[in-house]
């Protein structure tokens, strides 16, 4: 569905393999509940992956992905299983793996995440942003009460350092823009769009900065739901 798919971990050890390589906390995670947002960061505290993850059957978890970044993550979650008593399948995608209605178009999907300002992570954006830049900690994708996970260490200081110096920041625009654009300011290079769709888009960019554009088309700020300009 929407070109996702979810992988299904499963088995006694399913939760605490989980649970010491994402982002959020599983225990707050309740049954029945929407897909959660999370996170798995590589060592050096990058985002490989943003998974919709909620609970399956007993000591089982479904987390959907972009297709495209399906293999690599399966093959690299597989490493990190080392003895751990867990199983790796892949499943197709329902609705109820991304919290979105019956019949909702992908389209509309995509349009309602940037209005949420929640990014989207294929595989031209993996490990090329940290949570704080994707705004992760703002949509409670991130727990920093947990225990440790990859780039754990990296994380939390720039949490409690407040050294994030880019952030994710919705735009609109009259030409439509696409992943990977540059945004300029002042005639330079500053941050790049996340995620596009009919002149909406979601940007990092600097936090102190102002006046962008992208190819010479002024960029008009939007408003988040959690909040605009938000500091490192």
């Amino acid at each position: 569905m929407f070109d996702n798919t979810t992988l299904v971990l499963s088995g006694q050890d399913a939760f605490e393999f989980l649970q010491a390589q994402l982002t959020s906390d599983l225990d707050k995670i309740p049954k029945d509940s929407p897909p959660a947002l999370s996170a798995w960061c590589s060592p050096k505290g990058r985002v490989i992956c943003l998974f919709r993850i909620r609970r399956g059957g007993e000591d089982s978890w479904r987390l959907t992905l972009p297709v495209a970044l399906a293999d690599a993550v399966s093959q690299r979650l597989v490493m990190y299983r080392f003895r751990s008593k867990v199983s790796i399948d892949r499943e197709t995608t329902a609705a109820a793996d991304l919290g979105v209605p019956k019949g909702d178009s992908e389209a509309t999907w995509r349009k309602s995440l940037i209005v949420a300002g929640v990014p989207y992570v294929d595989s031209a954006q993996s490990e090329r942003f940290t949570p704080h830049m994707l705004n992760l900690d703002l949509l409670g994708a991130v727990d920093f009460d947990k225990g440790c996970y990859p780039g754990q260490e990296i994380v939390a200081r720039t949490h409690f350092r407040g050294a994030s110096k880019r952030r994710l920041r919705r735009f609109s625009a009259n030409t439509e823009q696409k992943p990977g654009d540059k945004v300029q300011m002042a005639g330079r290079d500053a941050g790049e769009v996340v995620n596009a769709l009919s002149g909406d888009l979601l940007a990092v960019v600097p936090v102190d900065g102002s006046d962008f554009s992208i190819a010479g088309e002024p960029l008009v700020p939007e408003t988040l739901p959690y909040g605009d300009d938000a500091g490192g």
